[in-house]
Protein backbone atom coordinates (compact mmCIF):
# COMPACT_ATOMS: atom_id res chain seq x y z
CA UNK A 1 0.00 0.00 0.00
CA UNK A 2 0.93 3.38 -0.94
CA UNK A 3 1.78 5.82 2.09
CA UNK A 4 -0.30 8.43 2.77
CA UNK A 5 2.14 11.33 2.32
CA UNK A 6 3.29 10.65 -1.30
CA UNK A 7 -0.79 11.73 -2.18
CA UNK A 8 -0.03 14.51 0.13
CA UNK A 9 3.04 15.30 -1.52
CA UNK A 10 1.34 15.03 -4.83
CA UNK A 11 -1.08 17.17 -3.94
CA UNK A 12 0.69 19.91 -2.57
CA UNK A 13 2.59 19.94 -5.94
CA UNK A 14 0.02 20.38 -7.95
CA UNK A 15 -2.10 22.75 -5.41
CA UNK A 16 1.63 25.08 -6.17
CA UNK A 17 1.64 24.78 -9.93
CA UNK A 18 -2.10 25.70 -9.99
CA UNK A 19 -1.46 28.67 -7.79
CA UNK A 20 2.06 29.32 -10.05
CA UNK A 21 0.25 29.66 -13.14
CA UNK A 22 -2.99 31.55 -11.50
CA UNK A 23 -0.09 34.37 -10.31
CA UNK A 24 1.86 34.23 -13.36
CA UNK A 25 -0.60 33.68 -16.33
CA UNK A 26 -1.85 36.30 -18.23
CA UNK A 27 -4.38 34.29 -20.80
CA UNK A 28 -7.59 33.72 -18.40
CA UNK A 29 -8.30 30.32 -20.20
CA UNK A 30 -5.32 29.18 -18.62
CA UNK A 31 -5.83 30.60 -15.35
CA UNK A 32 -9.10 28.85 -15.17
CA UNK A 33 -7.20 25.66 -15.89
CA UNK A 34 -4.69 26.23 -12.85
CA UNK A 35 -7.77 27.34 -10.65
CA UNK A 36 -9.29 23.40 -11.72
CA UNK A 37 -5.75 21.89 -10.76
CA UNK A 38 -6.05 23.38 -7.60
CA UNK A 39 -9.61 22.45 -6.90
CA UNK A 40 -8.21 18.76 -7.79
CA UNK A 41 -5.58 18.63 -5.50
CA UNK A 42 -8.03 19.53 -3.05
CA UNK A 43 -10.15 16.74 -3.90
CA UNK A 44 -7.30 14.50 -4.08
CA UNK A 45 -6.71 15.41 -0.25
CA UNK A 46 -10.11 14.45 0.72
CA UNK A 47 -10.42 11.33 -0.75
CA UNK A 48 -7.14 10.39 0.84
CA UNK A 49 -8.21 11.39 4.24
CA UNK A 50 -11.29 9.78 3.38
CA UNK A 51 -9.56 6.92 2.44
CA UNK A 52 -7.32 6.97 5.80
CA UNK A 53 -10.02 7.52 8.22
CA UNK A 54 -12.59 5.30 6.22
CA UNK A 55 -15.13 7.49 6.26
CA UNK A 56 -17.32 8.43 3.23
CA UNK A 57 -17.67 11.69 3.66
CA UNK A 58 -14.94 13.03 2.24
CA UNK A 59 -16.19 11.36 -1.13
CA UNK A 60 -19.55 12.77 -0.41
CA UNK A 61 -18.08 16.04 -0.61
CA UNK A 62 -15.74 15.45 -3.52
CA UNK A 63 -18.58 14.75 -6.23
CA UNK A 64 -20.43 17.73 -4.45
CA UNK A 65 -16.89 19.94 -5.53
CA UNK A 66 -17.05 18.38 -8.77
CA UNK A 67 -20.62 18.90 -10.06
CA UNK A 68 -19.74 23.08 -8.42
CA UNK A 69 -16.40 22.88 -10.25
CA UNK A 70 -18.45 22.40 -13.60
CA UNK A 71 -20.85 24.77 -13.00
CA UNK A 72 -18.25 26.98 -12.52
CA UNK A 73 -16.26 26.55 -15.24
CA UNK A 74 -19.62 26.92 -17.73
CA UNK A 75 -20.21 30.01 -16.26
CA UNK A 76 -16.66 31.68 -16.42
CA UNK A 77 -16.34 29.94 -20.22
CA UNK A 78 -19.63 32.09 -20.83
CA UNK A 79 -18.35 35.34 -19.26
CA UNK A 80 -14.75 34.61 -21.25
CA UNK A 81 -17.01 34.61 -24.53
CA UNK A 82 -18.88 37.40 -23.49
CA UNK A 83 -15.69 39.74 -22.94
CA UNK A 84 -14.54 38.40 -25.89
CA UNK A 85 -16.72 39.65 -28.19
CA UNK A 86 -17.15 42.46 -26.79
CA UNK A 87 -13.22 43.57 -25.83
CA UNK A 88 -11.91 41.38 -28.56
CA UNK A 89 -9.39 39.63 -26.25
CA UNK A 90 -9.27 37.08 -23.52
CA UNK A 91 -5.87 38.88 -21.51
CA UNK A 92 -6.69 39.26 -17.98
CA UNK A 93 -4.70 42.78 -18.21
CA UNK A 94 -7.18 44.37 -20.35
CA UNK A 95 -10.48 42.33 -18.51
CA UNK A 96 -9.11 44.11 -15.51
CA UNK A 97 -11.11 47.07 -15.62
CA UNK A 98 -15.05 46.86 -15.11
CA UNK A 99 -16.19 48.80 -17.80
CA UNK A 100 -16.59 48.33 -21.07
Amino acid sequence: MIPIEVFLLFAAVLFAIGAYGVMTKKNTIVVLMCIELMLNAANINFIVFSAFTTNVLGEVFVVMSISVAAAEVAVGIAILLNAYKVKGTIEADSLASMRW
